[in-house]
Formats: structure tokens, C-alpha cells, sequence
């Protein structure tokens, strides 16, 4: 790859394009009547790659420009080098800040204006040729043998599905505690399905959960089963539901604290392969069902949640449909390409700058650039503009890889969130896959 070229310039201006660039979740302010925004000047916030991209910065008290100070900033490649940084003065409340980048890929511009009683941060970011970025390296020649291998393992091991009846917030469900055998933990969730359904007759969607320890949500599968699916929500590490969020954050900050990173110096004891492998058993409990239709596999969900999806449909081909919302587990090997890695940023990085060999090794079977290539279902993502948690070049490696019919759901003003519109995104192709699916 060639070297990186960001090429900024600054200057005051009278004129400021559009509104303000929402912040990621992870970026929120305290209250203040200080409002700072960052806007790029084409809407869709995508350029080509040697493209100028110019970052509107805005600054409000009580709803009136600040004039005479001066905010600071920085541009980065998605949060990694080269980053540059300066100082704008404001004029009329408003400053630019432009640059290019000469790689397909993101810039992400970081504003902050501080005084002595507050300080206030707004991001902006822009795509350069975004569905050019390409994976920072190939897929495992073993990663079909080492996955086969895992899930003959967990064939082995009897599914033992006990249902326990359990209150459905509808008088059209029935809803009941599943447990089901696995590898380690068990597959733990919240099943409901429409009474009196027919054989054959519903399509089925499995809900899976972002990064955390919780319960599995009852909501969710009942308000599916309401839709005429078979629906089913597990929590992501096998744990009993429903028990009090002391029990849950008690975890948390305990047996399950950095759950994340833990293992990850060997493929055969990353957390996330009983995870992945309980993906598998919960599809097979699903399709057993007398009430499937045979056809129609959905898996939806979004950050852990996204990347447990994308995985579901590379490992198993009865998928037929993902949504995947700000997926995380993406391009887990960007550091060797000088670009960033999404969370959990399961290889960490050496004091010589170089990744860990043994975590980069481990963590290539569980990147969701690689299940992308193995699979031929559709999928719904989405990608926030300014999501420093999953970062937006990451889920592009992954989106870009992936082999199935795809769409992505540009969110230029979101972080790391799903916002109303984005949720929308995904809720509407799922149902459009079902009455696709009916045909």
C-alpha cells in the first residue's frame, strides 16, 4: 500500500453547509448551553480518494455564534496516524478545516472548544472511496477445516433443549425459558412462537446481544412471534434469565470482566468460539422446529451482536438472511495495513508498534472479514460516520468482503448506536426478505 497523504488546510468562514454531526455514544458532553458541531461539505459525507473534504466547524452559546476564540482540532485516519493537529480561529461563529486522503479509507475530524468552566467535543467524518478498502489479509487456508472441526465437536454433544414455560406479554405468544446443550456454556434465551401455528409455516429469526452480560430479552422474540415468526433471543455467555441486574453485574465486574480479550493468544481459547458455537446450536434447536418453513433463517443484531451474525452465516449455511448493525469483530488484522482494528481490539500491540503474533494469528478465525466470505445470504448493515468503537474502515473491510447479496445504511451523524432511522434500516429489510422469501 502506499503511504498515507492527508493534506489539511484551515481557514475562517463566513458560510457553514448543512447541521451538526451527532457525537458517538461514547463521546457525549455534559449539560451546556455550548453547542459545537462538525458538517462535511457534500451531504452524503463521501469524496474520492486525492479529493478535498472540508469540515465545517460551528460554535453556539444560548443559540449565538461565538466569535474570537479558537477550537481545537485534529484529523486522523480513523483514529490512527498520520494524525495532524491545529487551532482554528472562529468568525462568525463558524471556522473550516479541509483535508484529503489518497487511500480508500476515513477521515475523522475532532473538534473540542474548552474554557475554564466546560469543554465541549463534536465529530465529523468522510468516506474516500470506502467500498474500495480492501482486507488487511486473506482468509486462513484452514479456516473451513479448523470452524468444521469445532462443529463436528459441538454435534457430538446432545442438544437436550429444555423449555420452560414462562409469562408472554401477548395473548397470541407462547413463551418459554430455552436451554440447550453446547460446548461450555449453554445456548440460554427467551423462545416464543404464535399459538396454534401450523407445520411448516413460519420463518424464524434469532436475536443475539451486544458486548455485556445481561439476561435474554423476552420483548424482543414475543413482539417477532406477534409478526408469525419463530423467534429467539439469547444472551451472549450462556448465563441463566431473568435473575436480578445484580446477579448480571455482579458478573461483570467479576468472572466475566475483560471476557473480551481473554484467551486471545490461541484460537482454541478465544471467548468468543463457545460464543460463535453456540450461534450453531441455537440455528439447530430453530430448524428443528415442526413449525419452520423450511426456508427462511434470519439472525439480527448489532455490535457484538453484528458480529455474532455475520458469523452465523458463515458458519452456517441454513442463514438466509443477517442484519448486522455497527458490527464489531471487524478486520481484527488492520494494524499490519496501518489501519484500525473494531472492538474488542483483540490483538494487542507490542511496544515495538507491532501486533502481538500470536493474538494476530488467533484472532484472524474470528474476524468478521473472513465469515463474510462464506457465506451467500443477504444482509442488512449498518455503519456509523463517526463510531470510534467500531470504527467505520473496519466494517467497510467486512461489508466489502462479504459475498452475499448486501446493502449498507450510511449514518453519517452516529457513532457507535443504532439511531432511529438505522434501526429502521434493518427492520425493513428483514421484512422485506420475509416477502421475498414467501414467493
Amino acid at each position: 500500500m502506499n503511504p498515507t497523504s492527508i493534506r489539511l488546510f484551515c481557514l475562517a468562514a463566513a458560510l457553514f453547509i448543512g447541521g451538526p454531526l451527532s457525537l458517538s455514544a461514547q463521546d457525549k458532553q455534559p449539560a451546556t448551553k455550548y453547542v459545537l458541531s462538525v458538517d462535511t461539505d457534500h451531504p452524503n459525507a463521501l469524496y474520492k480518494q486525492g479529493e478535498t473534504v472540508s469540515f465545517k466547524l460551528a460554535l453556539e452559546f444560548a443559540e449565538q455564534p461565538v466569535s474570537d476564540v479558537e477550537i481545537a482540532w485534529t484529523i486522523s485516519k480513523d483514529g490512527v496516524p498520520p494524525i495532524i493537529s491545529g487551532k482554528a480561529k472562529l468568525v462568525n461563529g463558524k471556522a473550516t478545516v479541509s483535508g484529503q486522503l489518497d487511500e480508500p479509507g476515513f477521515l475523522i475530524c475532532r473538534a473540542t472548544y474548552v474554557t475554564n468552566k466546560t469543554s465541549v467535543t463534536a465529530l465529523g467524518g468522510a468516506g474516500f472511496d470506502p467500498e474500495k478498502i480492501k482486507p488487511s489479509m486473506p482468509v486462513p487456508d484452514d479456516f473451513d477445516t479448523f470452524w468444521q472441526a469445532k462443529k463436528t465437536e459441538l454435534a457430538k454433544i446432545p442438544m437436550d433443549a429444555k423449555l420452560t414455560p414462562v409469562k408472554s406479554t401477548s395473548k397470541d405468544v407462547e413463551s418459554f425459558d430455552l436451554q440447550l446443550g453446547s460446548i461450555g456454556a449453554p445456548v440460554s434465551g427467551y423462545f416464543a412462537r404464535p399459538i396454534g401455528a401450523k407445520p411448516k409455516s413460519l420463518p424464524v429469526i434469532l436475536t443475539v446481544h451486544g458486548a455485556g452480560v445481561r439476561s435474554s430479552s423476552l420483548g424482543g422474540p414475543v413482539g417477532w412471534a406477534k409478526q408469525g415468526l419463530l423467534a429467539l433471543d439469547i444472551n451472549a455467555h450462556g448465563l441463566p434469565n431473568g435473575n436480578p441486574d445484580k446477579y448480571y453485574s455482579d458478573l461483570a465486574n467479576g468472572e466475566l470482566k475483560d471476557y473480551r480479550t481473554r484467551g486471545n493468544d490461541s484460537r482454541d481459547t478465544i471467548y468468543f468460539l463457545g460464543m460463535y458455537l453456540r450461534l450453531v446450536r441455537a440455528l439447530d434447536f430453530l430448524t428443528a422446529q415442526p413449525e419452520w418453513d423450511g426456508r427462511t433463517v434470519v439472525v439480527y443484531g448489532s455490535s457484538q451482536g453484528g458480529a455474532q451474525a455475520i458469523a452465523a452465516a458463515g458458519l452456517d449455511k441454513r442463514v438466509t438472511f443477517i442484519a448486522a448493525g455497527v458490527p464489531a469483530m471487524c478486520d481484527h488484522t488492520g494494524a499490519v495495513v496501518n489501519r484500525i482494528s473494531g472492538w474488542p481490539k483483540i490483538v494487542p500491540t507490542g511496544a515495538d508498534g507491532k501486533p502481538d503474533a500470536k493474538a494476530l494469528a488467533a484472532a484472524r478465525y474470528f474476524d468478521g472479514m473472513n465469515f463474510a466470505t462464506r457465506t451467500k445470504a443477504g444482509a442488512i448493515f449498518t455503519v456509523g460516520f463517526i463510531d470510534s468503537t467500531c470504527p467505520p474502515s473496519s466494517v467497510f473491510a467486512t461489508y466489502n468482503n462479504y459475498s452475499g447479496k448486501k446493502a449498507i445504511y450510511h449514518d453519517i451523524k452516529a457513532g457507535h448506536t443504532n439511531t432511529p432511522k438505522a434501526s429502521a434500516a434493518m427492520r425493513n429489510a428483514v421484512l422485506q426478505h420475509l416477502k421475498d422469501q414467501q414467493h
